[in-house]
């Protein structure tokens, strides 16, 4: 049986005892174990300050750009391995697999591209020169500089690819080395691309825990930073545990809205687009995505309508053995999700009602016999905007619940509001007035708004798309962190100083 091995201190070592199983969620077979007890995390995280810190840290923004495009490539190249294990392991069709795995080295692309365009700096100067006395000569500027520790991600069992590099990016390219502690369950993949990453990245860049944390936390230190995707009762247990030692971001489970306006038509673009994006936020990756889609809401008058057609789409969507030819809803990641699922679609329903599927397993291909973490897509109805289940309850699966407003903007408002904070809602209207109306109001309780009219219906990559140069992250619920948009998520990274001066002094400094 495959042992898995974490990459600590520059070098592959083992942890002890049998460890936790890694399962095909299709069929219930082992597929390896990953056990970090008895390893050293303490002296992990001290080499990767010691060795990796200075090595970034001495590199310009545009050299951090050419490790990371190196990295990227070296990941790509591997795509169809990356893929196979994905299929195994995470239960992903190959479209969900290329999702997480083409996300995951578009991302770190973008960066090494956005590093490119940073100069020979290995810090950042912001703002203009600031005059802060009657004499001309005595300035000040801001500079964000790299922390001096390490940045500790830990990363949710969805995403085993994406999560690992779009962290890593943006920690390497603001000069920070990297320990990421990817979920145990899903791991085949992040132990794969940690082997491809440790051949090509400077010793100390890169470190990679595989089984459980362990006392890892307890060893962060001032200059540190930890990133944690996952859910909000671990993330605050995070924020408890590390206290003011450390940055930490989190980036939590969250009820992602999506708004029709009343004046979509049936025949419209946009009501194609609000369709066909909602069904594959369902479905993509089995719904276990932060940001799929798990409250719709519809004018009340129409959502009779609207729930036959989505549940048409819904239809089309065969479910099954990933790999068998035309699946393109497989099972959940593992028993555990499979279990938590069906007691969050029994808890949606005592409720609402069914309008497609009953959380069961539904119609399969290729697959014998009842094992395999199957549900069928799922689809209920509100009897009300204000059904408070439906806004406390994120089901991480391939679920979501329509509910009726009355197709006011005030009211649609209202009830993504209820959900106490998203990373991202979606809002389909050709009316700019109610656009801007929901928009503005959406925007304190969402890390992200995006629009959806007929004169994008062919170019949106849908709501659950996370773009790198844009923030991902959200308030409340969600979290309250924020990562990504471009530039923008370097910060979290490195330390704003006010440096105050004569003006010749500054310019030689920061030169």
């Amino acid at each position: 049986m495959t042992v898995l091995r974490s990459y600590l201190g520059g070098e592959w070592v083992s942890g002890q005892g049998p460890g936790a199983p890694l399962l095909d969620p299709t069929t219930g077979a082992t597929l390896a174990h990953a056990s970090s007890v008895g390893l050293d995390l303490r002296a992990a995280l001290e080499h990767a300050r010691r060795v990796g810190g200075p090595t970034l840290r001495a590199m310009s923004f545009a050299e951090r750009g050419a490790m990371l495009a190196k990295a990227a490539k070296a990941v790509h190249a591997q795509r169809e391995e990356l893929v196979a294990l994905a299929l195994a392991n995470g239960g992903n069709t190959r479209g969900d697999a290329k999702f997480d795995l083409d996300g995951a080295t578009g991302t770190m692309m973008h960066y090494a591209k956005l590093g490119g365009t940073m100069g020979d700096l290995g810090f950042a100067v912001e703002d203009e020169v600031a005059q802060l006395a009657p004499n001309p000569r005595y300035v000040g500027r801001h500079v964000r500089v790299p922390l001096v520790g390490v940045a500790v991600h830990i990363n949710a069992f969805n995403f085993p690819a994406w999560g690992l590099m779009e962290k890593a990016a943006v920690a390497w390219l603001a000069g920070v080395p990297v320990l990421s502690k990817p979920a145990t369950s899903t791991a085949l993949v992040a132990q794969r691309i940690g082997e491809l990453l440790a051949e090509v990245l400077p010793d100390g860049v890169f470190s990679l825990l595989i089984g459980g944390a362990g006392d890892l936390l307890d060893h962060v230190q001032l200059g540190d930073a930890v990133a944690f995707t996952g859910s909000s009762a671990v993330g605050a247990a995070i924020r408890a545990q590390v206290g003011a030692r450390a940055r930490v971001n989190v980036e939590a489970d969250s009820l992602n809205a999506a708004v029709l306006g009343p004046d979509v038509a049936d025949d419209s673009d946009a009501y194609e687009l609000f369709v066909r994006e909602t069904a594959r936020e369902m479905t993509l990756k089995a719904g276990q995505k932060c940001t799929a889609t798990r409250r719709i809401f519809v004018p009340a008058d129409r959502i009779d309508d609207v729930g036959a057609d989505l549940a048409e789409c819904l239809d089309e969507v065969k479910a099954g053995a990933p790999d068998h030819a035309g699946v393109r809803l497989g099972p959940l990641a593992t028993p555990q999700q499979h279990a938590d699922v069906r007691a969050g679609i029994a808890q949606l329903a005592t409720a609402c009602s069914f309008v497609r599927g009953t959380g069961g397993r539904g119609a399969l291909l290729g697959v014998d016999g009842d094992g395999g973490c199957f549900v069928e897509a799922t689809l209920l109805r509100a009897p009300a905007l204000d059904t408070p289940v439906v806004h406390a309850l994120e089901v991480f699966g391939p679920v979501a619940t329509l509910i009726p407003y009355d197709g006011s903007a005030a009211q649609a408002v209202r009830g993504v509001a209820l959900g106490q904070g998203s990373l991202v809602a979606s809002v389909y209207t050709n009316d700019r007035d109610f656009a801007r109306e929901v928009v503005l109001g959406l925007a304190p309780y969402s890390g992200r708004v995006t629009l959806g009219d007929d004169r994008v219906a062919e170019h949106s990559p849908g709501p659950g798309t996370v773009m790198p140069a844009m923030v991902h992250g959200g308030p409340g619920r969600a979290g309250g962190g924020e990562e990504l948009g471009g530039e923008r998520g370097l910060a979290f990274y490195q330390q704003r100083t006010a440096i105050q001066g004569s003006k010749a002094l500054l310019e030689k400094i920061l030169a």
